[in-house]
């Protein structure tokens, strides 16, 4: 019975890696120069050349510096690195009960929630809600009619407010134009430690 252990798998760069030499030998083939002439222009030995081309030799930094600069390429291309994937987040918006959108920002499950809103004005006559959690709002463009309780507030650009959603709370569009907000929603009572102060 064979008692030895399975080889370790590769690590995720070696594929990387494994295709730098038969890339050095390409660029050298297409500029049409000899190991002595690459040597001759990079400093570095012809046998250490010749062992990077064959796969013998480990590229470095201090190694492939020098031959990116000869060939006048992006040191990218010598060692065929990954695109960076598209960093862009594709949002999708959803309706909210009581007027207007919501785009969730949160791409993973969490105690922390984040969402953009655009409010619509729901009316003058508040329709007070309560449920678990706690809430941070930030007004990005228009004004905010915010009701928590006996607070009666209107928010502008640049203002925020947090409260604990267990307080009867509603908003709407304080001057009936859409009204746009970022909003972190945290179920466990996170706190974001700003505060709106109510009118005078």
């Amino acid at each position: 019975m064979d008692t030895t252990p399975p080889s370790p798998p590769p690590p995720p760069y070696q594929a990387v890696l494994d295709e730098v030499a038969p890339r050095l030998r390409r660029l050298r083939a297409r500029r049409g120069l000899t190991l002595a002439a690459l040597s001759a222009e990079t400093g570095i030995s012809k046998s250490t050349l010749s062992r990077l081309e064959s796969g013998q030799r480990r590229p470095s930094l201090e190694l492939l510096l020098p031959l990116a600069g000869v060939y006048q390429v992006p040191l990218d291309d010598l060692v065929g690195a990954p695109e960076v994937g598209d960093p862009r987040v594709r949002l999708t918006s959803h309706p909210l009960a009581r007027g207007g959108t919501f785009v969730p920002l949160t791409r993973t499950p969490g105690p922390l929630q984040a969402y953009k809103m655009i409010i619509t004005d729901r009316g003058d006559a508040p329709d007070h809600r309560t449920h678990e959690g706690y809430e941070w709002l930030y007004v990005l463009d228009g004004r905010l009619r915010l009701v928590i309780g006996q607070h009666d507030l209107v928010l502008g650009p640049g203002e925020a407010a947090e409260f604990d959603t267990r307080v009867p709370h509603w908003f709407s569009s304080a001057d009936g134009r859409p009204v746009e907000i970022l909003s972190l929603f945290g179920r466990q009572g996170e706190r974001m430690h700003v505060r709106a102060k109510p009118l005078a």
